[in-house]
């Protein structure tokens, strides 16, 4: 691994990008820091590493293997917030709905005709205690415009006409799929397709546990408890997940054990949207009759939107998605912009070149940064972190990142307590650990972009937190308008 000072002969740049240059004269005591942190880093962690440093306006100042394509991990969530908000806006927002053809008889209230849910993968959608629109909306709108009675099978479509589904991503290794960080993602999309559940232990040793909460809202009426509560204060409970969408909780809770929340995936989301809906109408006092089959209205007619809730904005919901590194959010958001699976990920390959200038670098397989086959530089990061806020679209785009002693980065406030003097992204797999964002100085700001691959993925993490701590000592906050701050 070389120190490399001078990088615009190593990436095909086109002249609108901004082109990394040779170290600035007054940056010596920089570099000196740099080179002995790296010294200690590659000792503490051996792999490979790949280092870019540059200024706001994206002069190159440091690096190691800067242009050497490496796993990304989550701070893939850096390209994939900006091109959403290229395609979607800062805006922007989903929308949901319940479309009918049909009439509605004034006497009864009853819905003739069919009737469907149009879902098209909100993130933030049937979330109960985050932002995001519920079902219950839904259905009071419906109860308010006079509907007392729906029948027939729930239909789930999307705006387009196609049915919604859900089903995890063809770059997503087997061995991730259907744990907590990887549900199914799609348009069928709530509570982010995954359960929760809090039980404690009933009142008296041998009685059934007690439920206080499950989410999403009727869930319960999949899960069948045969646990117990015996003595003591230890926690045995066992869930399983059946083929059917089902859940079965076993085992025992001591009588004196604290409440327990158990969260999982389902492998069945429309089984939990049904379920879910059920419980919507019946607390809106709608009866749904759940026939095998509808009769056509009596007359064609055009759909029409029988209720309709959206979504908090797009900069909203990419705030939320970085800050948690939700990767069925950073999914559905690539979604979202690419309108649909289809190359989506291709799509996201070619924005980040454009913006970045790097097309030999860049080759990402989803959104989320969980896929194994994504490649980056650091460099890349590094450019795009520096060019895309001089865009418009790309306005602000520093506050889209967690500020430490938030999210991901809470645990710098204990050496940098001032929030907002960092903004970044981090990203960690079984054998990558990465950190890439901006950090606020007197005389303007850092772009760093740090990634390792290898076996000693915690100890490359803290030698990453170690160097944000040895640069953000004297930091100040990262201005509110990026236009000023990077040149734009």
């Amino acid at each position: 691994m070389t120190l490399v000072l001078l990088l615009a002969a190593l990436v095909a740049n086109p002249p609108s990008v901004i082109q990394p240059s040779a170290v600035r004269p007054d940056s010596s005591d920089l570099r000196l820091v740099l080179a002995d942190w790296f010294r200690s880093a590659a000792r503490a962690a051996p792999g490979q590493w790949g280092v870019a440093i540059a200024d706001e306006r994206g002069q190159f100042l440091w690096g190691i293997n800067p242009t050497k394509p490496l796993i990304p991990a989550s701070i893939v969530k850096i390209f994939t917030t900006g091109f959403g908000r290229t395609i979607v806006g800062p805006n922007g927002r989903q929308i949901t709905r319940v479309i009918g053809d049909g009439t509605l008889d004034p006497l009864s209230g009853a819905w003739k005709g069919t009737w469907a849910l149009e879902l098209n993968g909100d993130p933030t959608f049937e979330r109960e205690g985050r932002a995001g629109a519920m079902l219950s909306d839904l259905a009071d709108q419906l109860y308010h415009t006079g509907i007392r009675r729906l029948t027939g099978p729930l239909l789930v479509k999307q705006s387009n006409g196609d049915n919604a589904d859900a089903r995890y991503p063809s770059a997503w290794s087997r061995r991730h799929r259907g744990k907590n960080f990887a549900p199914l993602v799609g348009p069928l999309t709530l509570n982010e397709n995954s359960i929760s559940i809090a039980i404690a232990p009933g009142n008296r040793v041998g009685g059934a546990p007690a439920v206080l909460t499950a989410n999403p809202t009727g869930i319960l009426s999949l899960v069948t408890i045969r646990a117990r509560t015996v003595s003591g204060s230890r926690n045995r409970l066992v869930y399983r997940r059946q083929a059917s969408g089902h859940w079965i909780v076993t085992g025992s809770i001591g009588v004196r054990a604290r409440p327990r929340t158990y969260t999982g995936v389902t492998n069945d989301p429309r089984a939990m949207l049904e379920a879910a809906w059920a419980q919507a109408l019946a607390e809106a006092q709608i009866e749904w009759v759940q026939a095998d089959a509808l009769s056509a209205p009596p007359e064609a007619t055009e759909p029409s939107v029988l209720a309709q809730v959206v979504s908090p904005t797009f900069d909203s919901v990419a705030s939320e998605v970085n800050r948690r590194s939700s990767n069925i959010g950073a999914e559905l958001m690539l979604r979202w912009a690419a309108a649909g699976d289809q190359g989506s990920a291709a799509l996201l390959t070619q924005h980040v070149r454009q913006v970045t200038g790097d097309y030999t670098g860049v080759h990402l397989a989803d959104g989320s940064g969980l896929s194994s086959e994504d490649r980056a530089s650091p460099w890349s990061f590094a450019s795009y972190l520096a060019n895309f806020p001089t865009l418009p679209e790309g306005r602000n785009f520093p506050l889209l990142l967690p500020a430490n002693g938030t999210g991901t980065l809470k645990r710098l406030s204990r050496w940098i307590p001032e929030e907002g003097v960092v903004r970044a992204k981090t990203g960690t797999l079984g054998n990558s650990a990465t950190l890439a964002g901006y950090l606020g100085q007197k005389d303007g700001m850092l772009v760093i972009s740090l990634m390792y691959n290898g076996s000693h993925v915690y100890d490359a993490r803290q030698q990453q937190w170690r160097l944000f701590r040895l640069l953000g000592a004297n930091g100040v906050v990262i201005p509110t308008d990026s236009l000023g701050a990077f040149g734009g």
